[in-house]
C-alpha cells in the first residue's frame, strides 16, 4: 500500500504532462491553415509544419482548406432579353488565397457565393437573347467568372473557374428547336445527297468523256498503223520491183558482156537475128519490118512461109533498105 500510492501519483502526472503537450503541440497538414486567436483577437495564421500553442489563451478558430473546391448549384430561373424564362445551373470553381479574410470577411460564405452567382447570371443572361443565351456559353462562362472574382475578393476567395452544366428552355420552345434542327438535319442530308448525285453524274461523264478520247485516240492510233502498213507494202512493193528490174538490166548487160567477150562470127549474128524474126511474126502484128541484112541468107523463104501462115491474112512484109 506504501508503494501504491506514489505510483499512482506519477501516473497521474504523466497524464497530466502528456495532455497538456497533446494541447500544445500542433500539426498543420499540407494544403490547410489554421486561423489562430490570441484571447478573442485575430492572431496569426499557422501554415502547414508544427507548431505550439499556448493553453487557455490561443485558439484555433477555423481549419482552413487551401485546395480548389467546386460548388455545383441547383438550377436557377433566369429570364431573357426576349422574355423567355429558362432554368440553368451552374458550377463554380474557386480557391481560398487568404484564411483570414475567408474567416472573418463574411458569413456563410458558400452561401453568399450561391446568392452572387444567381444574380450575376440573372444580369448577364437579362442582356442575352434566348438564341445568344444558347451559343455564347464561353462569353457567359468568362464574364460571370470575371464578375465573380471581383466581388469575392474581399472575401480572400478567388474564383478560378464557372460553367454552365444546362441550359433548359421551356417545354414548348425545346419542341420547336427539335423541329428546327431536325428540319436542318433533313436540309443537310438533301444537300448532301444533291451534291453526291452531282458528283456522281460528273464521274459518269468525265469516264464516258475519257472512254470517248481513248477510243477516238485508238482510231486515230489504228489509222495511222493502217497508213503506215500500207506505206511500207507500197515501198516494200517498189523496191522489189527496183530490184527486179536491176537484176533484169544486170543480166542483160551480163549477157551483152559474155556475147562481147565470146566475139561471136557474123553467122551467129544472123541465127540470132533469125530467131528473133521468128519470134516476131509469131505475133498478131500487122506489119513486119525486115532488115535487109536478111535478104541473102537461104533460111528467107521459110520465115517468109512462117509469116503468111499466121491467123492474120492481112500481114505485110516490108523489106528496109539499108541507108547509102
Amino acid at each position: 500500500m506504501e508503494y501504491l500510492i506514489p505510483t499512482l501519483i506519477v501516473v497521474v502526472i504523466a497524464i497530466v504532462i502528456f495532455s497538456l503537450l497533446a494541447s500544445i503541440v500542433r500539426i498543420v497538414p499540407q494544403s490547410r491553415a489554421y486561423v489562430i486567436t490570441w484571447l478573442g483577437t485575430f492572431h496569426a495564421v499557422w501554415g502547414a509544419g508544427v507548431h505550439f500553442k499556448v493553453p487557455i489563451v490561443e485558439r484555433i478558430v477555423k481549419n482552413v482548406s487551401l485546395k480548389e473546391q467546386v460548388v455545383d448549384f441547383a438550377p436557377q430561373p433566369v429570364i431573357t432579353k426576349d422574355n423567355v424564362t429558362m432554368q440553368i445551373d451552374s458550377v463554380v470553381y474557386f480557391q481560398i488565397t487568404d484564411p483570414k479574410l475567408y474567416t472573418y470577411g463574411i458569413e456563410n460564405p458558400m452561401s453568399a457565393i450561391e446568392n452572387l452567382t444567381a444574380t450575376t447570371l440573372r444580369n448577364i443572361i437579362g442582356d442575352l437573347e434566348l438564341d445568344q443565351t444558347l451559343t455564347s456559353r464561353d462569353h457567359i462562362n468568362t464574364k460571370m467568372r470575371a464578375l465573380l472574382d471581383e466581388a469575392t475578393d474581399p472575401w480572400g476567395i478567388k474564383v478560378n473557374r464557372v460553367e454552365l452544366k444546362n441550359i433548359m428552355p421551356p417545354r414548348d420552345i425545346q419542341e420547336s428547336m427539335e423541329k428546327q434542327m431536325r428540319a436542318e438535319r433533313e436540309r443537310r442530308e438533301s444537300i448532301l445527297q444533291a451534291e453526291g448525285q452531282k458528283q456522281s453524274q460528273i464521274l459518269v461523264a468525265e469516264g464516258e468523256k475519257q472512254s470517248a478520247i481513248l477510243r477516238a485516240d485508238a482510231a486515230k492510233q489504228a489509222a495511222i498503223l493502217q497508213a503506215e502498213g500500207a506505206k511500207q507494202a507500197k515501198i516494200l512493193e517498189a523496191e522489189a520491183e527496183a530490184q527486179a528490174i536491176l537484176k533484169v538490166q544486170q543480166a542483160t548487160a551480163d549477157a551483152i558482156r559474155l556475147i562481147n567477150e565470146a566475139a561471136p562470127g557474123q553467122g551467129v549474128l544472123t541465127i540470132k537475128a533469125l530467131e528473133a524474126f521468128t519470134a516476131a511474126a509469131n505475133g498478131k502484128a500487122t506489119k513486119i519490118i525486115i532488115p535487109s541484112e536478111l535478104q541473102g541468107i537461104a533460111g528467107l523463104a521459110a520465115a517468109a512461109k512462117t509469116v503468111f501462115d499466121t491467123e492474120d491474112p492481112k500481114a505485110t512484109i516490108t523489106k528496109t533498105v539499108p541507108k547509102q
